[in-house]
């Protein structure tokens, strides 16, 4: 991919696409530049590592958090997933991310382990996860 860099910050990997890329015609095709956001965040709502995304509110609603992007992200990618909080396992059984775009600059997430001992239909639990989001 013509004037592509790979970007490697906080364990996280991004592909920089500049504004021109050569067509197989040998012409340039003008293209906007992709934005990429990320961030790790901890259990308990602590923002662990960011690009683009400026603070985390955790509810008082297990499993549930709001962040808040630096630019307008309602009309990108979303994508997120449960994961480990510094080196340590994030726990037994399945888990769960539910990413959305609450309006132009907030993100809410909701993480769950459905196999969640005691009550079965209680699920919401939290959980260190990491999103991105492509725009």
């Amino acid at each position: 991919m013509a004037g592509a860099s790979a970007v490697i910050a906080g364990g996280a990997f991004a592909v920089v696409v500049t504004a021109a890329d050569a067509g197989t015609d040998g012409r340039s095709n003008q293209r906007a530049a992709a934005t990429t956001l990320w961030a790790k965040v901890g259990a308990n709502g602590a923002l662990l590592a960011a690009s683009g995304f400026v603070d985390v509110r955790h509810s008082n609603s297990s499993g549930r958090y709001n962040l808040l992007a630096s630019v307008d992200i309602s009309r990108c990618a979303l994508t997120g997933t449960v994961n480990t909080e510094g080196g340590t396992d994030p726990g037994p059984g399945s888990a769960s991310i539910l990413v959305g775009a609450i309006n132009g600059r907030e993100l809410y997430v909701r993480t769950a382990t459905p196999s969640a001992p005691g009550n079965p239909k209680i699920v919401d639990d939290d959980r260190p996860f990491s999103v991105t989001v492509i725009c």
